[in-house]
């Protein structure tokens, strides 16, 4: 007889607003194998789910297992992860079955950045899975100790069985699919950035391509079409060894992306997520291959993020960082030559960058050296997708438990990242994001008189409609203007002799005026008579009359 078993699904990789689309990890579809392996039914739910029905962990069968913990602070946009105060709350309300609890919360749990993670034991959860959470899961239900390293010779194939998941998400079948490809980091034997959890897994071990393309083919049956190659400090480095900074392989790269195409012929993403900036700049012409080979095998508008950390020399040296503020610059150059082309309007690879405020080392000097480091991003006329400046979250184990500046410079992080986003970010989105730049299938998250949705991918623009869309509208829209950390569109094809008067005001160069007057003198027959009173706009070829 098959008892059944509830998955709760509390973690996110990272900040939605910052990191990917409605998503589900690795860690719940490896648990999910587990679980079926082990004659159970697995259920699924996100907390985000919980939070708006608490009843429905009511039905939670025979044993709860809980996926929670935060790695990467920031705010969250389309899944916020479970606090502390809710894990608590659920493994008290859930008693009566068995429950469980793993993911990164067994490394500890800060509410947000700028505070160091404190491990504790989580009242209510009978046990805690430490390491891996589906081998500690599977050792446990065999009836050992529940803990146990990464392991892909297991995980492969509790991915593949448990692939079926995905279909219970509430956003399926918009729903990125993440894979891991490594754990580990090249950098371990010398301790890594200081701030890094990856050298706690040691030296990297890499998935085999067989056992990716076996996972995606598996994901592909459930009906999943979104996929993002994560869960690795840099996918440059895949299969590749020798020191703290492997020359990348072109060619296993090729073989990687054509076996995941072969397994999902009709994928809709294909994106990826780290490189490091020091192999760039290390391996100039394997790393530009390698990035040709990305390009060509994956899907436009795609990000590289980079591990820059600060562009203060000083605090590179006393944490251990991986680059120099001139390493990352090149890298951005060399992103920019290999992916800047344009896909029907969508560059193709851009870099985004990671700031970490409150390393060892830091002053105020710090942030004046961050602003000159973009000033001269900007001037060179380079592209940016996204800058991201999160505060450390120290875990214990790394470097930067003892040794960091947190608190010391607060006032001037925020008018750093005020400054950020005024001054770089917004011209930033209106070099990368012109506008009449169409954004295809935006899937609408948030509805209101302004509905916000994102396309699939890592690092999706927010886009922000202003009109009344349902929740789960899908749509093209085409750019009219930017804020600092999203942009304003229009549905495309903007239907002139329709579109409400609040609506028309966004076209660039009409405002509410002219808004008016447009609305007053509809229907128009064509383009000529719609701009003998508009005027020439830049978004008039995604115009229909």
């Amino acid at each position: 007889m098959t008892s059944s078993a509830l998955i709760i699904d509390g973690y996110v990789d990272e900040p939605a607003c910052l990191g990917v689309s409605p998503y589900i990890s690795p860690y719940v579809r490896e648990v999910a194998g587990v679980l079926s392996e082990h004659g159970y039914d697995p259920g699924y739910v996100t907390i985000d789910q919980v939070r708006s029905d608490p009843a429905l962990v009511g039905g939670r069968g025979d044993l709860v297992v809980m996926i929670a913990g935060v790695t990467v602070p920031g705010t969250y946009v389309g899944g916020k992860p479970a606090t502390l105060t809710e894990i608590q709350q659920l493994g008290i309300l859930l008693r009566g079955p068995t429950t469980v609890i793993g993911g990164p919360i067994a490394f500890g749990y800060a509410s947000g950045g700028g505070r160091k993670a404190v491990r504790q034991a989580i009242a209510g959860f009978d046990v805690t899975l430490a390491g891996s959470p589906a081998v500690a899961l599977d050792s446990w239900l065999s009836g050992g100790e529940p803990e146990g390293a990464t392991d892909y010779s297991l995980t492969d194939r509790w991915c593949t069985a448990g692939a079926g998941i995905v279909a219970r998400h509430p956003a399926f079948p918009y729903v990125m699919c993440e894979l891991e490809t490594a754990t580990g980091c090249s950098r371990a034997a010398v301790g890594g950035c200081s701030f890094c959890t990856e050298p706690f897994y040691g030296l990297p071990r890499y998935r085999s391509i067989e056992g990716i393309a076996e996972e995606v083919a598996a994901l592909r049956a459930a009906g999943a079409r979104h996929f993002r190659l994560g869960r690795q400090p840099d996918l440059l480095a895949y299969q590749s060894s020798g020191g703290e900074f492997p020359v990348p392989r072109p060619d296993v790269l090729a073989d990687l992306f054509s076996a995941i195409r072969e397994s999902a012929p009709d994928l809709a993403t294909l994106h990826i997520d780290n490189i490091n900036p020091g192999t760039i700049a290390r391996h100039e012409e394997a790393a530009r291959e390698a990035l040709a080979v990305i390009v060509a095998g994956h899907t436009p508008g795609d990000t590289a993020a980079l591990g820059m950390e600060t562009a203060d020399p000083v605090v590179v040296r006393a944490n251990n960082l991986k680059a120099m503020p001139d390493d990352v610059f090149r890298a951005i150059e060399i992103i920019n030559d290999i992916g800047g082309r344009r896909t029907r309007g969508i560059a193709d690879l851009l870099p985004g960058l990671n700031f970490v405020i409150g390393l060892a080392g830091e002053t105020t000097a710090t942030f004046d050296a961050n602003e000159a480091f973009l000033r001269r991003v900007f001037e060179a006329g380079l592209l940016v997708r996204r800058v991201n400046i999160r505060q450390v979250m120290p875990f214990e184990g790394t470097a930067i438990y003892e040794r960091n500046t947190l608190g010391m410079h607060d006032a001037r992080f925020r008018a750093f990242k005020e400054w950020t986003r005024r001054v770089f970010d917004r011209p930033m989105l209106g070099r990368v994001f012109p506008a009449g730049t169409i954004l295809s299938d935006v899937v609408i998250e948030t509805a209101g008189e302004l509905s916000f949705g994102r396309q699939m991918g890592s690092y999706p623009i927010l886009v922000g409609i202003p009109l009344a869309l349902r929740a789960g509208t899908v749509l093209d829209a085409v750019v009219v203007d930017w804020g600092m950390r999203s942009v304003t569109a229009l549905p495309c094809p903007v239907e002139i002799n329709t579109l409400p008067v609040a609506a028309l005001r966004w076209i660039p160069g009409v405002g509410k005026k002219r808004a008016a007057t447009i609305a007053a003198r509809r229907p128009f027959k064509s383009l000529a008579e719609f701009q003998k009173v508009a005027g020439e706009t830049e978004i008039d070829e995604a115009m229909v009359f």
